[in-house]
This record gives C-alpha cells, structure tokens and sequence, in this order.
C-alpha cells in the first residue's frame, strides 16, 4: 500500500450555481468554495487550470483566429461550391472534422464547427496541441511537464474514449499502485447542459451518476492507497439561452465586407473582429453599440480579465453578449441550443466550484488557474512520501 494518492477529478460545466443547492459529493468532498473562472470557453479555461497561468500567458484562448498565412485549411475551400444543405449539416462536419484532424495531425480538441468554406483559408485554428499532455500548450510548461521533469507517474483522461472507459482505466491504475497523481476528466455533463439546461431534471441525475462514480474510485483507492487527496472542480458553470440574436445579418448588411474590409470570428458569446481599414472599424463598432443585447469590451477590461493580447491575434474588437443571450446563426452553429458558457467571468452562472476531502482550501485558491498549485503542491508531497524507503 503507498502512502499517498492526489486524486483531481474535473467535471466540465459543473459550475457553483449548479451544485450550490445540490448535496452532490458532500459526504467524499465536504469542503467546498466558489472560484473565478477565466474569460474564454473551455479552450481557455482547461488550459488556465492546467498551467496556472491567465489566458495572455499561455496563449490558449478561442480556437480560429484571422491568419490566412499560417492557414492549414486552404484545401477546404472548393467545398465552398457544395450546396449549403450539405454543408451546413452538422453529420458531414463531424466526418469532415475526423478526417482533416488526422491529415493535419492535431492533437489537442478539433472541431470545423460553422466556419463557412468559402472564408475558412482565412483561418488558423490554436490548439494542435492537447493541453492534457507533455509540452501541450502554446506558450509555457503544464502540470503533466512538471510531473514528467520530476519523475512522478500519473494517470491522465484519454479524451479518444468514453468517461466510462477512462473511469475504468483510472481504477486499474489505482489497483495497479502505478500512478502517484491522477487527473480525471469528465466532460459529459457539458454536453447535456448545452443540450436541456441548467433546470432540467436530467442534471442532478447527470450528477448522482458521477456520485457513484467517485465512490468506486474512492473504493479501490482506499484499498491502495494510506491517504487521498480529493479535488473534485469545474472549469464554468452554464447560463440557460433565452435570447437569440443574428448579429451577423446586422454586420452583413454593412457597406462594407467580410475578407476585403474586415474578417470576423462569430463564436456563441462573442464575436471577434479584425479590421483592414478605418471605414470598415468605424462602421462596425458603431452598429455594434446599437445592440443592447451585448457591448464591446474596452482594453481596460480585457486587461483585468488577463484577455488583452497587444498583437491583436484573437481578434482587434471584442464584442461580448450578456448573459443568457446566445449568437445564432454564429461560426460555432446553425441553430440554437439550451445553454452556453463563455460570458463574463462575473455573470452569476460563470463560477466554477472546487470540492474537496481536506479540512480547507488555502487562501490563495480563489480562480480556477490556482488549481494548478494544488496540483503541484501534492505531485511533490507525494514523490516525497511514496517514494521507496533507502535501503540500509
């Protein structure tokens, strides 16, 4: 039996307005906390907690940007020539997404979305790496460096197989005593808020599952190990969609257009635009000041959300939607959904949560990106105490 075993256990988008009136994990995990999240959609926020850093230090924020020299996607545009009854299915831009994944060799989360054909080689995409790896993030080390540097064997979520598969392998690895840390990811729950809600009775039900879940890897690692270290935390939580607005036939009916005046990323929440001469920046930040349903984020505000990146890479305008409002048609989709993420870290259903064993949460713990000294904190303790008594 080893001594000690770090057990952080990520479930996406189960955030603090969730689990606020909700018993979940109270008897494994009695002590809790709300966090800060980060600006950005999980893109920026996995990242932020898996290197500690804000989204200007790791450089891991929206997935496309403007860069038609850097694009990898230049092959994709005669399918622009495709009817938009095909294309627009989100059926053929999964299969199209597995295949252009594998040609590109990109490790890290892939999806083509909306992105329109006939504007995608105006694109890069920023994750080809997989933040949940050695060297995975654009700019800077992670926690999976820091316990590969100092020789410590860990368990890490496969993102290819099922949350029942990776709940599987983690257990054996328990058993196995082969592993002195272990992150777990589950990002199930995300996909059936995005689908029914935050209200929907399929969420505590969502929740009891995973319950059982930590139970069972609580059960074998009892089993294994004198000591465990339960982190249980999100990234977000999910504000419920109650308003749509088409804000791209607003900037569309503009004298001025798309790739020859300005490109623009239209994600759920936001939209990103870069400009290419002063009538266009004047035209499109006036129209966007008259929706009331959002309102562009002065750099002031970008800086305080660690979200101001001076080369202008994610976008030269930011424009962000209020709660509860979601952008459709936009590049992430077609058609509506329940609920989304990426508002502003201060909306109400923006906090994460943070669970745990231990008696308290250390003071300096307050947003999700001070996860990663938890983490650190107890890789190192347990090198230390598991590691093999000399031999005298």
């Amino acid at each position: 039996m080893k001594p000690i075993l770090p057990l952080f256990i990520m479930i996406d988008a189960c955030g603090w307005e969730i689990l606020r009136q909700n018993p979940f994990a109270e008897a494994s995990a009695p002590t809790r906390k709300r966090l800060d999240s980060v600006f950005g959609y999980s893109s920026t926020c996995v990242p932020s907690i898996l290197s500690g850093r804000w989204p200007v230090e790791h450089r891991n924020w929206c997935y496309f940007v403007y860069d038609p020299k850097n694009s990898p996607f230049r092959s994709l545009r005669p399918l622009r020539w495709l009817p938009a009854a095909v294309t627009s299915r989100r059926i053929f831009r999964r299969w199209l997404t597995k295949f252009v994944r594998v040609q590109l060799k990109f490790r890290g989360y892939f999806d083509l979305y909306n992105i329109p054909f006939r504007y995608i080689h105006l694109f890069d995409f920023t994750e080809k790496k997989s933040p949940l790896q050695p060297q995975g993030m654009n700019r800077g080390p992670n926690i999976f460096d820091f316990l590969t540097d100092h020789d410590i064997p860990y368990f890490v979520t496969d993102t290819t197989r099922s949350e029942e598969a990776n709940r599987d392998a983690l257990i054996a690895d328990i058993e196995s005593e082969r592993i002195d840390f272990a992150f777990q990811y589950w990002a199930g729950l995300d996909g059936l808020l995005h689908r029914v809600g935050n209200q929907s009775p399929e969420i505590p039900a969502k929740l009891q599952v995973y319950q059982q879940w930590i139970d069972r890897v609580l059960e074998a690692a009892r089993k294994h190990y004198s000591e465990i270290h339960l982190y249980v935390f999100s990234d977000h939580g999910m504000a419920n969609c109650d308003l749509h607005i088409d804000l791209k036939s607003r900037i569309d009916a503009l004298p001025v257009r798309m790739e020859h005046d300005y490109a623009v990323v239209y994600d759920s929440t936001m939209a990103r635009f870069w400009f290419f001469n002063d009538q266009a920046r004047q035209l499109v930040t006036h129209e966007l000041q008259r929706v009331p349903e959002g309102r562009i984020l002065p750099d002031e505000e970008l800086e305080r959300l660690h979200a101001r990146f001076d080369d202008h890479y994610f976008g030269e305008l930011i424009f962000l939607v209020r709660e509860g409002v979601l952008i459709v048609p936009s590049h992430m989709g077609e058609r509506p959904i329940r609920a989304m993420h990426g508002y502003h870290p201060n909306d109400p259903q923006s906090y994460a949560s943070l669970l745990t064993n231990q008696p308290a949460i250390p003071d300096d713990v307050t947003a999700i990106p001070h996860i990663y000294r938890l983490m650190e904190r107890t890789a190192a303790l347990a090198r230390e105490r598991n590691a093999p008594a000399p031999r005298g």
